[in-house]
């Protein structure tokens, strides 16, 4: 079974916790913090295996989830940093965020290997919070979290050019002729169900990637049928053949296949539009006489626009040979570049977007207090302290949380819950 998109969810490791410990030495009954730091937590790497060409793993495996670090010990030891998790995919997968559908990372080009999503810090132990004033620190910083996130994986085709046109029009059986592809022919709709690929050898071992594109109907744009399946697969393209059957033999008219065709390309993406295409008028070995007409009806059309047209029988063989020739030097005066899709979305980011804080009232009198950097603040904060105490209200005042407080209304004696712990409001 071909996979050409799947959703999955990414998640990277934990940082280890820092350590709360002091050392425990004969004759020293007052030993110092020695509480280790906690491991860095798994990174998620994504990396191209050039043995994949379909994403059918990831129909099995829903969640891939990286290690966390470990823990700190006493003796200043260090928690272990967690193993990488690397998620191996095709070359010319697009990973996207799954909400936004932005590009994170297209696995292309120069891509070959890219950390997608950083493994959470370790944690400092309790041996960093030392001070002249505070030489027996009860508390130790937590890891930080991995960031975890939903991914859209887009397999798109990589291929230099493109065979397009509607089912039973002979892309297959051309294909089968000039490479070392060997696609599945039968006269159904949409015989092709997934793209083949093969090498056009031209003189001299020269010759480009070829990619039989599935057949497309009307409304494939708007995501009728395969639609959105199949087109995804020509953006990589640089020209395209557009293969149409010139006979007839379907009972359809070769010229409004066409522009039939070049009009699901302009709605799916205007880009696609504009890429150089080619004409192969295909199955003039079962044209009839008073057909003859139609190709130069059709050279006539196409002479203004610069677009080719070649008569050629995919079965017979006859006029193959200057199609591929002129493809390759249409490809040969093209920008040779592989086409990679640009990042627009960087996870890293994410967090300067979570708030710092939220504010609720839940009764008349009571308030309560949260965020993702408050519940780290208290996880290496001693409140039982003075130093502790004060720092903590510190924090309520620079980041603005007393003062949303006072505009919600609190007033003195009123009760704030931050994270089961209580505390009563003075101004």
């Amino acid at each position: 079974m071909f996979t050409d998109y799947a959703k999955i969810i990414i998640k990277a490791g934990d940082g280890g916790n820092g350590c709360v410990s002091f050392r425990r030495e004969l004759y020293v009954p007052a030993g110092g913090p020695d509480g280790g730091d906690g491991g860095r937590g798994g990174d998620i790497i994504f990396e191209v295996d050039s043995g994949l060409n379909t994403l059918t793993d990831f129909r099995h495996i829903r969640k891939y989830i990286a290690k966390n670090g470990g823990n700190g010990k006493g003796r200043r030891c260090h928690g272990a940093d967690a193993k990488d998790l690397i998620v191996k995919v095709p070359k010319g997968t697009v990973i996207k965020e799954m909400k936004t559908g932005q590009v994170i990372r297209d696995m292309s080009g120069k891509y070959l290997r890219e950390t997608i999503l950083k493994g959470g810090r370790g944690g400092w132990g309790n041996m960093h919070y030392a001070t002249p004033t505070m030489q027996a620190p009860k508390y130790a910083q937590p890891g930080k979290s991995g960031q975890e996130l939903e991914v859209l994986l887009e397999l798109k085709v990589i291929a230099e050019v493109g065979l397009i046109g509607f089912p039973n029009v002979g892309k297959s059986t051309l294909l089968s002729r000039v490479s070392n592809a060997k696609p599945k022919i039968e006269n159904y709709h949409f015989t092709t169900l997934s793209p083949n690929l093969g090498v056009v050898d031209i003189d001299e071992h020269l010759g480009f990637t070829l990619a039989d594109i599935p057949g497309l109907i009307e409304g494939a744009a708007e995501g009728v049928g395969l639609g959105h399946e199949f087109l995804r697969h020509i953006e990589r393209t640089k020209v395209l053949i557009h293969v149409v059957d010139v006979s007839g033999s379907e009972g359809r008219d070769p010229l409004e296949d066409i522009d039939k065709i070049n009009r699901e390309l302009q709605q799916y993406s205007p880009k696609l539009s504009e890429k150089p295409q080619v004409i192969a008028a295909n199955k003039i070995d079962l044209l009839a006489k008073d057909q003859e007409g139609i190709l130069e009806k059709i050279k006539e059309k196409f002479a203004l626009g610069n677009v080719s047209v070649f008569p050629l029988s995919a079965v017979t063989g006859k006029g193959i040979r200057e199609l591929f020739y002129f493809v390759k030097r249409l490809l040969d005066g093209l920008d040779t570049e592989e086409m990679v899709f640009e990042q627009e979305y960087y996870p890293e980011n994410d967090e300067e977007k979570i708030l710092p804080y939220t504010v609720k009232r839940l009764g008349e009198r009571i308030f309560s207090v949260e965020g993702p950097r408050i519940e780290k603040m208290l996880g290496y904060t001693n409140l039982e302290s003075e130093k502790g105490f004060s720092f903590f209200q510190k924090f309520l005042k620079e980041n603005a949380i007393l003062e949303e407080l006072v505009k919600q209304g609190i007033q003195e004696g009123d009760t704030v819950k931050v994270y089961g712990l209580e505390f009563e409001y003075y101004e």
